[in-house]
Formats: C-alpha cells, structure tokens, sequence
C-alpha cells in the first residue's frame, strides 16, 4: 500500500477518503527511465514500493472504462510544482546558515556589532540597571516639579497684579468720567471693549473683591 508521493515538493499521502490515486513506476526500462528523468530528482532510484500520485499527470492520461482508474500504457507525469521545492530547499538552507553563523567564533567584528546593539539597547532602555539609580531619577523629576510649581506660582502672582491694575485703571477712569473730570466716551477710546463696556459698579465690587484676597487671614 503506498504512504507518500515521490514527487520532490509533493506532500500527498494515502488517504482512502480522497480521491487521488497512486501509481507505481513502470517496468519498462525505456519508460521508467522517462518518468525518472521527468521527475528530475538527483540520483534518485525508483523501487518496489515508489509511487506517484494522480496530481502529477493530466487527465488524459488515465483509463476510466473500468472500476478502477489506471494508467494508459503511453502515460507520463508532466505536473509538477518545481518552483515550490525549490523554495523549500531555499528556506533549509538559510535556516542551515543561521545555524552555522551563530555557533561561529566570536571575532574582533563580532564584538563590535555586539557592543554596537548594546548601545543601542541601554538608548533605548526605560529600565534602569539598579534601584540607586531609579532613586537617583526620581528625586531628580521631583525637583524639576518643585521648580516648575514655583514658576507657576509666579506667573498666577503676575497675572493677579496685573488683573487688580486693569480693576483699578478701569474704576479711577469711570470715576472721572462721572464726575465730568474726563469727557464721555474716554473709556472707550483708553480701555479695551470688554472693559469699557461695563458699568461702573460692576468695577468697584470687583476691586473689592481683589482688595478682600489680599487681606492677610489672621
């Protein structure tokens, strides 16, 4: 009973369940030879038991009068996937040489590319190499924080001085415009729009309110 196909590249097996059917090299010298040499497999000897399955001939090679599907007399395998065999071979044969490359000596290059990749590695490495050095990091971030939380502090001081500046602008202008001292519509031509265009009370319940966040707490 046959087991493989002995087509290079071939990976068919006997299966009663499938419909392919194996078939053993001729007798015939002259066609065992051709069958040989169109299976194009280095030194490969034919034997008893060497079959080829029914994918690698067309179908007008087969006899269908009987139960049975047999070979006519004058019938050749003409099918075959060579290109995929030799992609295989291919593949073996680099994995053969990662093989050998890696149990190679290790070298003067070697040790470059080595020290190279560890360069890169330690670049591009967010693990630190020993807790000391993760302490050392984090007092370091905790300052730029501090320094950071200071110059925000300064700025929010800055903006409330100039806020209480504008407040105080905006109210002694208004008072002077209600009282004649200036003439009408000063403010809108010295004071943004926003400003002007609020009334005066609005102004003095504002500055009252800055002046009450710069009283100290007792």
């Amino acid at each position: 009973m046959p087991t493989n196909c002995a087509a290079a590249g071939c990976a068919t097996t006997y299966n009663k369940h499938i419909n392919i059917s194996f078939h053993r090299f001729p007798l015939d010298p002259k066609r065992r030879k051709e069958w040989v040499r169109l299976v194009r497999r280095k030194n490969f000897v034919p034997g008893k038991h060497t079959f080829l399955c029914s994918k690698h001939f067309e179908a007008s090679c087969f006899d269908l009068t009987g139960q049975t599907r047999r070979l006519k007399m004058d019938a050749v395998p003409t099918i075959f996937d060579f290109c995929t065999h030799i992609k295989s071979m291919k593949l073996k044969s680099q994995n053969l040489l990662k093989k050998s490359n890696s149990c190679t000596p290790t070298g003067p290059s070697n040790l470059k590319s080595n020290i190279n990749s560890q360069q890169v590695l330690l670049e591009h490495s967010y693990a630190f190499r020993n807790p000391m050095e993760a302490k050392k990091r984090i007092i370091k971030l905790e300052k730029e924080i501090a320094s950071l939380r200071r110059k925000m502090k300064t700025c929010l001081q800055k903006e409330r001085r100039a806020t209480r500046r504008w407040i105080k602008a905006t109210c002694l202008v208004k008072n002077l415009e209600a009282n004649n001292i200036l003439p009408k519509g000063t403010s809108e031509h010295i004071l943004p729009t926003a400003l002007s265009s609020l009334p005066l009370e609005d102004f003095k319940i504002l500055e009252q309110d800055q002046q009450d966040k710069t009283l100290p707490i007792l």
